[in-house]
């Protein structure tokens, strides 16, 4: 296997190659856990502490009631819920449909496919700012119904199924599968959608694990659009509760990182359990069949 740094060259440097690779390695590992710790500290310490201009590492006094005078005065429960119900109705619908268009792409093979693939692809190029504007006027007026999806789950779901990436990672994952295995399921009798169910899905259990973390953790730490098409307050998420509650109300600094912390342990241990299943996903659909 064909390195940047041949094996020859690891072994006659190998005290400066290990050296350069652990200091690389503890400060990537600090770039990314330390504003956690801080998080979490910052938490247990009081107002007053967080307050002095002298920054301290280690809380002077230790308050893990904070957490729980956050989930009660903040109202995190509502919103938690509100959270865990858009990102489980995303999820759903990203599922079906994605899985449908990226099916119909690879398999079914639609005049102008190509195209409409080439499309979806190089609305990747544009920045996801650029489509806020045209996103945020369709979902108040949307064309053909002419409804206003405004506070509703809607306005979250939508959009989010309308996303290339997923498509694309399915359609390529679709790709490797055999037609032989579908002809001989069409050749039983199975018809388009039988063979999508019974065939193509359970071989493509990686790839669905793949794109239902990204829906779930995408859809939870989304925070700008949900903050333009959910302005009551009631129907709001809760990153977007947070900011609000951080604006308008007198919530003290420790109770606040608290409730920032609870926002963020759902998601940081979907990764740290799914990882490997990210990782082993996105390279089974990279490998030839």
């Amino acid at each position: 296997m064909r390195t940047l740094i041949s094996e020859t060259e690891i072994r006659r440097h190998r005290a400066l190659y290990f050296s350069v690779l652990g200091a690389v390695t503890i400060a990537f590992t600090l770039a990314f856990l330390f504003p956690v710790y801080w998080m979490v500290t910052g938490a247990l310490k009081s107002p007053v502490e967080l307050a002095q201009p002298v920054p301290t590492f280690i809380p002077e006094s230790v308050h893990p009631e904070s957490y729980a005078d956050a989930w009660n005065r903040m109202e995190i429960a509502r919103y938690f819920g509100n959270t865990v119900f858009y990102a489980f109705g995303g999820w759903l619908f990203i599922l079906v449909l994605d899985v449908a268009v990226a099916y119909a792409l690879s398999k079914l093979r639609p005049v102008l496919g190509n195209v409409i693939l080439g499309g979806m692809l190089a609305s990747l190029m544009l920045p996801a700012s650029a489509l806020l504007i045209p996103a945020y006027l369709t979902v108040t007026d949307v064309p053909l119904l002419g409804v206003n999806l405004l506070n509703t789950p809607w306005a979250l779901w939508l959009p989010a199924v309308a996303n290339a990436f997923n498509i694309y990672v399915l359609k390529r994952f679709f790709d490797q599968i055999p037609n032989d295995l579908l002809d001989a399921a069409a050749i039983d009798g199975a018809g388009r959608l039988r063979v999508l169910w019974s065939v193509v899905l359970p071989l493509s259990r990686p790839v669905l694990g793949v794109v239902s973390i990204f829906a779930i953790i995408g859809i939870w730490k989304d925070f700008l659009w949900p903050l333009l098409v959910l302005p009551e307050p009631a129907a709001q998420t809760l990153s977007v509760a947070l900011s609000r509650l951080s604006l308008t109300s007198q919530v003290p600094l420790n109770m606040m990182l608290a409730g920032l912390v609870i926002a963020s342990i759902p998601m940081i241990v979907i990764f740290l359990i799914f990882q490997r299943s990210i990782i082993g996903g996105l390279s089974a659909g990279a490998m030839k069949g």
